[in-house]
């Protein structure tokens, strides 16, 4: 019984999503970051692009989601003594939400810390990935208290 959900006759509106994930790492390895001292190269800015060619593509890794024309996606850093916190935004004016390109752009773009950190750091955690706002839509707002 798996099924895409019929959105035909819903009305288009502006879709907003905003999705937000931490990365623990040491403290060393975020100072090795902030002074882009990683091996890979520049850590930040690899995250914030594989974060936003992952949003991009929701429909192709997520077998239920509808391909959404995205209109402005936007990943921000925050750095922590020992954690990097992920912000990740979505807007769309579709049918349907845009929730899971937020997600996923926010988790792509932890995997990809996590990538280039690896060797220096095995004890590397992802935690956290929740939707901290939503807009838009037939369910209205929702803002995590």
């Amino acid at each position: 019984n798996v099924k895409i959900i019929d959105i035909s006759k819903k009305p288009t509106s502006l879709r907003e999503a905003v999705v937000q994930a931490r990365i623990c790492l040491r403290a060393e390895t975020i100072k090795l970051i902030q002074d882009k001292k990683i091996q890979k190269g520049d850590v930040l800015t690899v995250a914030q692009c594989a974060g936003i060619l992952a949003a991009k593509r929701v429909d192709e890794l997520v077998p239920l989601c509808h391909p959404l024309p995205l209109e402005y996606i936007r990943i921000d850093f925050k750095l922590q003594k020992e954690a990097i916190v992920i912000t990740a935004r979505c807007k769309t004016k579709a049918k349907t939400g845009v929730e899971m390109e937020a997600m996923i752009a926010s988790c792509i773009s932890a995997l990809t810390i996590y990538d280039m950190c690896k060797s220096i750091d095995r004890g590397a955690v992802i935690e956290e990935i929740k939707l901290l706002e939503k807009k838009g839509g037939k369910s209205g707002h929702y803002k995590r208290a």
